[in-house]
């Protein structure tokens, strides 16, 4: 069953289909040369401590008009012809996919940069949290890697 929903661009607590949005987008163009993914999961360890929960937070609308701001500059910079980006919220095991974006462009090159440029401009613009709960307690993710 497919996930697909109309935006290319959304914050949701339940779990989506990678095959599903790489299939959406590549019916944007037949000009699609190359499309890049970056799918970001959830780790076990992180700075030496296992990590046995996530969860994320986000600041409503305004989460959703940052990651929309970056897909359209990301399209307009790099001259790619479409980018979708999800993240997703709430409690998340170890595994789960957490953020994805797809950027589509006429080659590989544009559509490399877009992603690696829109998961560093996401990690640090977007209203998005990050907690995660291990052994000795819980903890704020403050920093991006």
């Amino acid at each position: 069953m497919s996930t697909v929903m109309e935006s290319k661009v959304r914050i949701q607590r339940e779990d989506f289909v990678v095959t599903d949005e790489i299939e959406a987008i590549k019916k944007v163009s037949q000009n699609i040369g190359g499309i890049v993914v970056f799918l970001g999961t959830g780790r076990e360890l992180s700075k030496g401590e296992n990590i046995t929960k996530l969860n994320f937070e986000h600041y409503p609308k305004m989460a959703e008009k940052k990651l929309e701001e970056i897909r359209v500059k990301a399209i307009a910079d790099y001259k790619i012809i479409d980018m979708s980006i999800i993240h997703r919220i709430g409690e998340i095991d170890i595994g789960e996919n957490i953020v994805l974006i797809v950027a589509a462009g006429e080659h590989r090159k544009e559509a490399f940069e877009a992603c690696e440029w829109a998961i560093a401009e996401l990690k640090r613009t977007t209203p998005i949290w990050k907690r995660e709960t291990t052994s000795t307690g819980e903890v704020w993710v403050q920093d991006t890697p």
